[in-house]
């Protein structure tokens, strides 16, 4: 098959699509994993370590949300391998678009918890129920109703961003694409098909977000 054809060339980026699914996958596992970890600790922890805790938690998410997730990439990638700890692309994106991830939905959870009234959470614990079960039945499904639009836009940026990998080598879409373009040059071929293919992969992520949210809302 000719390298430059279109169906060479949808079948090499669509190689590149799934390595960017399970980068982005991966990712949001560890963001949505640690940044509910966090807000949840940021929100309710009344420990004597509660302060520093609070300060530590704010400056994690500062210095994630004000650094570009590139450099992280950078760091994870050829900062540890400096020392002795070659992690893979793959991991290594994985890695830093996670912790970059925690660092924004620890603020969307944190927001949404601290949105739900008091009164239901310490009802829970007047009918018996321990922290943990008035969490898991009565808080954490109102946080996650009340912070779809957001995991949406997240996801879908997500996805987005994991273009970023390839400066790190990880074989996704852009990474692709540039290898082709530099042997082939069919440069806006190459690069309109990547367009494509990232909006297929986008919009029905958009779509199922958007009919959860619309169901969730009919319930209420």
């Amino acid at each position: 098959m000719n390298p430059g054809s279109v169906p060479a060339i949808l079948a090499t980026l669509l190689a590149g699509a799934l390595t960017a699914l399970q980068i982005a996958t991966g990712a949001a596992l560890l963001a949505f994993a640690l940044g509910l970890l966090l807000a949840v600790v940021n929100v309710f922890v009344r420990a004597p370590l509660a302060r520093a805790t609070h300060l530590v938690i704010g400056a994690y998410v500062e210095w994630m949300r004000n650094v570009p997730a590139l450099a992280h990439l950078f760091i994870l990638y050829f900062g540890l391998a400096s020392v002795g700890w070659q992690l893979s692309p793959k991991v290594a994106a994985i890695t830093g678009l996670g912790l970059v991830g925690a660092a924004v939905l620890c603020d969307v959870f944190s927001a949404a918890m601290r949105a739900l009234p008091a009164g239901q959470r310490e009802a829970a614990l007047a009918c018996g129920l321990t922290p943990l079960q008035a969490l898991q039945t009565v808080v954490l499904p109102q946080v996650l109703q009340f912070t779809l639009p957001a995991l949406g836009n997240y996801a879908t940026q997500l996805i987005k961003d994991t273009a970023i990998a390839s400066a790190i080598a990880a074989p996704e879409i852009m990474f692709y694409a540039r290898s082709l373009v530099t042997s082939t040059f069919q440069t806006p071929l190459i690069y309109g098909c990547a367009i494509l293919l990232y909006a297929s992969v986008i919009y029905p992520v958009n779509w199922a977000f958007a009919r959860l949210e619309r169901r969730l809302g009919a319930g209420r």
